[in-house]
């Protein structure tokens, strides 16, 4: 991008791109254009990474599953 006296702007550059991954972030998210899809892809890899803390904070949050049974076979049902 370039600075100019009203803030940043966009700048025409030519990348080459997995087609098939592009096509499966497009359908997955439900974005019209490749372009939109870079743009996107960019700004949800353009954040602030989380401190020790705030991980340690998650810690013990939202699963209160036994890994031991869910490890354990169990019978298959009769169809």
């Amino acid at each position: 991008m370039h600075l100019n006296v009203y803030g940043y702007t966009t700048v025409r550059t030519n990348i080459e791109i997995d087609d098939e991954l592009i096509a499966r972030v497009m359908r997955i998210y439900r974005i019209r254009t490749k372009r939109e899809a870079v743009d996107y892809a960019l700004r949800e890899v353009d954040v602030e990474p989380m401190t020790r803390e705030e991980m340690l904070a998650m810690r013990g949050t939202g699963w209160d599953g036994d890994l031991d049974e869910m490890r354990s076979p169990r019978p298959v049902p009769e169809l």
